[in-house]
């Protein structure tokens, strides 16, 4: 067969070369970085060209949930793209159709239609336009520690320190403080103390920027990047009393907690709440092709019915990403993924973490569910000081490089934020390969120790 990939380099160093001379890098100044070649990957694994085998604990960036080359999944886009390999949205098409009845199914309550997008900005920033059009307001209550994409409407939806940059952003977008008991906004002492005065924080909010202006509260059912905050009892639920009270559509950014992160389809499967419009991308196909979409609930739906929605994609539901999207929802179903990785939470990883800060001093908080886990870092266990400062940069930063090129070093891909470390393996990842990272941990966590100044 004749190689039609002719000119992609094969090296390491024209790789590197060509990285630097032409490809333009997200959230980085250009001139400080220099990107890891990669030459392939397998499992929970990937590779770099001088044989370096990394155990991935960040599932690239909390997405590859199937794992890397599933040769079933590999199969079905082989499959696809042999039938077709792109249609116009305009058009119906059979692996869209399917994609969007098997992620319907899937989802609770009436969130019966799907809008396909290319990933999870595009899925939060058409939610916003979908709840104002809906409700005919135009503000959106969006939690400070949060990530909703970096187009124009999620960047301003977005919490935390990414935002900067891209102020001032879309107008309406009013932040508020999502629960988060270790470091409590509300001096809370318990996980029923900050879910009631979460709520109440939120009533206050809703009443000075007046309800009657609000479209919707967004929040990422589990908050990812900005710690794996799990919501505590009656959260959500008192969320979604607020919104039914007040007629605000209730938003779940499931973009990086669905598919299985946090054992379960859907994270708010959890706590038998139905949103009004659900995000969602990653893993969905692990990013296997781009695709992302909006679960949308019957009444906002129909308000679409006989009025054109003004929003639409050159590849929304590209049959490509949505033969994807079925080979892998199939592929979770046969192979049981959510169950194993629901199992991996309660059985290995939660435990495994436990022991891990019963060592090591700087460990101030273990939190997580399914494959979706986080270790706070600290200085301090009694003043919860973090190892490093809220966004630290340079030599502020040293402490967490320290502890994250220790882990490299070892053979394990940490996925590390601020003062955290997070464990968000693929969702395939074995019980063994997980205790194999964790020991890994273990080592590295030692640099933190060093830098610890508590009693």
């Amino acid at each position: 067969m004749t190689d039609l990939l002719t000119g992609i380099a094969t090296d390491e160093a024209r790789v590197r070369a060509d990285d630097r001379a032409h490809v333009f890098h997200s959230w980085s100044a250009q001139a400080l970085i220099d990107p890891l070649p990669i030459a392939s990957a397998s499992g929970s694994y990937f590779t770099d060209y001088d044989g370096n085998r990394y155990l991935d604990f960040s599932s690239q960036l909390v997405n590859v949930n199937i794992g890397y080359q599933h040769p079933k999944l590999v199969a079905a886009i082989q499959e696809q793209a042999a039938r077709l390999c792109t249609i116009a949205p305009s058009f119906a098409n059979d692996a869209r159709s399917e994609a969007a009845r098997l992620i319907a199914e899937l989802a609770p309550g009436d969130l019966n239609q799907v809008f396909f997008t290319n990933g999870g900005a595009e899925a939060t920033e058409n939610a916003l336009r979908m709840a104002r059009l809906h409700t005919g307001r135009h503000k959106v209550l969006a939690a400070y520690r949060s990530y909703h994409g970096a187009t124009a409407g999620a960047i301003t939806m977005t919490g935390d320190p990414r935002r900067w940059g891209s102020e001032p952003g879309v107008p309406g977008v009013v932040h508020y403080w999502g629960p988060y008991l270790y470091r409590s906004a509300f001096h809370a002492s318990t996980p029923e103390e900050e879910s009631e005065r979460a709520l109440q924080h939120l009533r206050d909010l809703i009443m000075v920027e007046g309800a009657q202006t609000i479209a919707a509260i967004i929040l990422e059912t589990v908050v990812g990047t900005n710690g794996i905050l799990v919501p505590p009892p009656g959260y959500l639920a008192g969320v979604r009393a607020i919104c039914d009270e007040f007629g605000i559509m209730m938003i779940a950014d499931e973009v990086m907690a669905g598919f299985a992160r946090a054992g379960e389809w859907f994270a708010v499967d959890h706590w038998g709440v139905t949103p009004d419009l659900i995000a969602f991308a990653k893993g969905v196909n692990s990013g296997y092709v781009p695709l992302g979409g909006v679960l949308i609930s019957d009444p906002i739906a129909a308000t679409f019915q006989n009025r054109a929605y003004p929003g639409g994609l050159t590849y929304s539901g590209h049959p490509l990403a949505c033969g994807s999207a079925v080979a892998s929802i199939n592929i979770f179903k046969e192979e049981g993924i959510v169950e194993h990785a629901r199992s991996l939470g309660t059985d290995v990883i939660g435990p495994e973490l436990a022991t891990l800060a019963d060592k090591h001093p700087s460990v101030g908080e273990v939190r997580g569910l399914g494959v979706f886990w986080a270790l706070e870092l600290v200085r301090d266990r009694a003043t919860r000081e973090p190892l490093v400062p809220f966004n630290a940069t340079g030599p502020d930063a040293k402490p967490m490089a320290e502890f994250a090129a220790a882990c490299r070093e070892r053979g394990l891909w940490p996925f590390v934020h601020f003062n955290r470390t997070h464990v968000v393996p693929p969702c395939t990842t074995t019980a063994e390969e997980i205790r194999e990272g964790i020991a890994i941990l273990d080592e590295a966590l030692e640099v933190a120790d060093g830098y610890y100044t508590g009693s």
